[in-house]
């Protein structure tokens, strides 16, 4: 099984139905890795579960999951998460996410990531959930900040300070998707550059890319477009900020053909050896200076 150098920039794509004939054929492709939707496999002993096994065999794979609802006051699903776990022992994956939300209550799911208020009972909460699902797990996760589209009025403190508080607390790693925060800005009306900037970057373990959609004046994330340049411009400045991050598109609507989703990891790419190459150059020229 090939797995992740943390020297290396990699750049990666979702793993997703549509482009199971690619897969089964054997395309040559320049991704370098994929990440599967846990929940998709968890349940199953059939064909997609084949498809991640055999996508394995050559690529290191990401175990993404929309269902662990780290915020929920219950605490932590038992059976969810030792069906987690062994989907986990099978795939031996080299990074296992899932999001900053609630997404369930008594049993009962909804189909939404839904937000928190930024409070510290909430903290509390989080805290205490990571916690037993790391320690069941016997690794670090890592969460992802998500979209919001109606903002509390109970908040105690930013949400670039409570995420930097969850990650220190706990350890857990960050996985920053640049949409997510791109969207709340346009939305809520702040900059997304002095978001980023408020973050400990160093917590940041992986990286999603991912293009919105628009209605009647609000920016959605839908996963059903490319990259738009905000988020792009985004990106540029992470990557002065930290390299060597792996990155993914996702893209879950609206799938097109895998060269499409080719086309932009190689932007991604592009956009790394881009500021290699200046980085070289501004060390050459600070040498000579």
């Amino acid at each position: 099984m090939t797995m992740i150098n943390k020297n290396q920039q990699l750049v990666g794509v979702g793993l997703r139905s549509n482009h199971y004939p690619d897969i089964e054929n054997e395309i040559k492709t320049n991704v370098d890795w994929f990440e599967a939707i846990s929940e998709n496999y968890m349940n199953t002993q059939g064909r997609p579960l084949n498809m991640l096994l055999k996508v394995r065999e050559t690529y290191p794979v990401a175990l993404h999951g929309v269902g662990m609802s780290i915020g929920t006051h219950n605490g932590q699903s038992d059976k969810y998460l030792k069906k987690l776990k062994a989907l986990i022992e099978k795939v031996e994956p080299h990074i296992v996410t899932d999001h900053l939300c609630w997404s369930g209550v008594g049993g009962h799911f909804s189909h939404d990531l839904l937000p928190f208020p930024f409070t510290q009972d909430a903290l509390k909460t989080i805290v205490r959930n990571i916690q037993q699902v790391q320690e069941f797990l016997g690794r670090s996760i890592s969460l992802e900040n998500i979209s919001y589209y109606l903002k509390s009025n109970s908040d105690e403190m930013s949400e670039t300070d409570f995420i930097n508080e969850v990650c220190r607390q706990t350890g857990c790693g960050l996985l920053l998707d640049l949409n997510n925060i791109d969207v709340n800005a346009q939305n809520h009306k702040f900059s997304a550059f002095e978001f980023l900037q408020r973050l400990n970057i160093q917590n940041v373990r992986q990286i999603h890319l991912a293009g919105p959609s628009q209605e009647e004046g609000f920016v959605f994330d839908t996963h059903s477009s490319p990259v738009p340049n905000s988020v792009w411009d985004l990106y540029k400045i992470f990557i002065q900020l930290k390299s060597n991050v792996p990155v993914i598109i996702e893209w879950d609507e609206n799938i097109p053909a895998f060269d499409i989703l080719e086309n932009e990891a190689n932007k991604v790419k592009f956009i790394q050896e881009s500021y290699i190459k200046s980085s070289k150059i501004e060390h050459r020229d600070s040498h000579h200076g």
